[in-house]
């Protein structure tokens, strides 16, 4: 059986990530497959070593603004091809995914927004939201193998934020948003870390101004889904905590497969 080591990080911000031994990370996790958000940065910004981490294929998406949004895959094996966009102009500005296409899945690097700079945001949020499962659901229905990792925004269950009765009127887990992601799982897409995982406590996400990782204080906001036809190949789901770097902590999955 073949391994494949899948990584996914919200980095807030790639050039502090790099001061902070991304790449020596990166080589010493020898994963197959890196997924990075929020990268704030593009690439003629970035040195080669970081532009190009050597033995990986790098495929870049960014917003015109500078400092702000991005994506980023890093991936040993060259998929068939990328793609950067859903097809929506008002929702592709944000440089916000990266699709590669491998024979064997598809994978999604999504960097979804955030809403809780106004009512404004939340409605693209929720649009953006919207408009994702309308592109991926055709897929899916087709019998592709989809794995789709990133920061949602959202803590979908009460178990996946420390203080949730505190936290029910802040995007992030208002009920709409809460609502989206129930559907969302209803059409078949399956949290990962929740189908080996049941524990509490374990989260992806600290606000660093009041040091709430110190105490552990945190949101579960990053995920991997994959769809039912590709469960049976996931060996492991699992959360990086002891890694620091971000405000954010990487997430990963094995896949194995013939």
């Amino acid at each position: 059986m073949k391994e494949t080591k899948i990584l996914c990080w919200n980095v807030n911000g790639i050039r502090a990530a790099q001061r902070h031994g991304l790449l020596e990370w990166l080589y010493r996790e020898s994963m197959d497959i890196l997924c990075l958000q929020e990268t704030k940065a593009h690439p003629e910004q970035l040195d080669r070593d970081l532009r190009e981490p050597y033995g990986y294929h790098a495929h870049w998406n960014y917003p015109e603004r500078k400092g702000y949004s991005g994506v980023a895959t890093f991936t040993r094996e060259k998929p068939l091809r990328f793609q950067n966009d859903f097809g929506v102009q008002d929702l592709d500005i944000e440089g916000r995914v990266i699709i590669s296409d491998y024979l064997q899945f598809i994978l999604f690097n999504v960097y979804f927004p955030n809403g809780q700079k106004g009512e404004s945001r939340l409605k693209y949020k929720m649009d953006f939201y919207d408009t994702f499962l309308d592109f991926v659901e055709p897929l899916r229905q087709k019998g592709e193998k989809l794995i789709i990792c990133g920061d949602f925004n959202t803590a979908h269950k009460e178990i996946d934020l420390a203080r949730p009765k505190e936290n029910k009127n802040i995007s992030g887990f208002l009920p709409i948003e809460r609502a989206w992601m129930d559907k969302f799982v209803t059409h078949g897409y399956i949290d990962t870390f929740r189908h080996f995982n049941k524990e509490p406590n374990q989260y992806t996400w600290w606000d660093m101004k009041s040091r709430a990782r110190d105490r552990n204080v945190g949101w579960r906001i990053d995920y991997f889904f994959v769809t039912e036809n590709l469960l049976g190949s996931v060996s492991k789901a699992f959360i990086m905590p002891e890694v620091s770097g971000s405000d954010h902590c990487p997430i990963g999955i094995i896949l194995r497969t013939p």
